[in-house]
């Protein structure tokens, strides 16, 4: 898992202004992270992770496919969040950040997605 942070800590240097990234379950839970201390508290808390599952899954409703990623714009802030079902990334940054960077990020991480993603599913209990 070391090594999985040390990833996601480089990508947090790849991109101005990038201040974290965090991988959860559709639920919003917290698988790991990457963050720097300017991250704002409240992007990393279950309720805001967690909106992106259920506005994620709305918006596959609306009959044009399943919904990709989110772009959400803040005062400060932006976060840009992609459904990588069974997990969600989400990457904050700063407002002026460039969105074109961090939306290539999600080739960067792609590989380490679906390691995790293999991880998971292997110890997905069947009840």
């Amino acid at each position: 898992m070391e090594d999985v942070k040390r990833s996601l800590s480089s990508v947090l240097d790849s991109v101005e202004g990038l201040l974290g990234v965090v991988i959860t379950d559709r639920d919003g839970v917290n698988l790991i992270k990457a963050t720097t201390s300017s991250c704002p508290e409240l992007a990393l808390k279950l309720n805001f992770l967690a909106t992106f599952g259920m506005a994620t899954e709305q918006a596959s409703k609306l009959g044009v496919g399943k919904n990709k990623l989110i772009i959400t714009s803040y005062g400060n802030y932006q976060a840009v969040q992609f459904n990588r079902s069974p997990l969600l990334v989400t990457l904050i940054a700063e407002s002026n950040s460039n969105t074109g960077q961090l939306l290539n990020l999600e080739g960067t991480l792609n590989p380490l997605i679906e390691n995790l993603s293999a991880v998971i599913g292997e110890t997905r209990v069947d009840v």
